[in-house]
Order: structure tokens, then sequence, then C-alpha cells
């Protein structure tokens, strides 16, 4: 497994949830539509990133859950 691949896609994941939520706040009519598609993005990344960590460990520069 290639980790630099599975790291450069959750950014991406991040990314793209950013973005969502960034074109939100400029098209209040479907807004309530992108949150929800922004947040489910970001809740698949942060799976990933789970996976990732039980399977193979911390990922390199991650941040303790109680900081």
């Amino acid at each position: 497994m290639n980790l630099n691949a599975v790291l450069h896609e959750i950014k991406q994941l991040h990314s793209v949830s950013d973005r969502l939520q960034s074109l939100a706040e400029h098209h209040p009519k479907i807004s309530d539509g992108l949150i929800r598609i922004a947040d489910s993005v970001r809740n698949t990344a942060t799976i990933l990133e789970v996976l990732v960590a039980t399977k193979i460990g911390p990922l390199p520069g991650s941040a303790p859950a109680n900081d």
C-alpha cells in the first residue's frame, strides 16, 4: 500500500469539504444540501484517517485527539 497516495486522498477529501462549505456560504438556496455533503465528505476523510491509523499506525503529522 502506498501510504503517500492514501494521505494525498485524505487531504483531497478535506479540501473538497472545505470548498463545498465555502460554496454553501455563497449559495443560500442550496446551502443546506452543500453543508450536509461537506460534512459527509469530511466524515469520510476522518473515517479513512482512523482506518489507516488502526492498520498502519499514527499518520505523520497527526495530532493526538486530546489536543
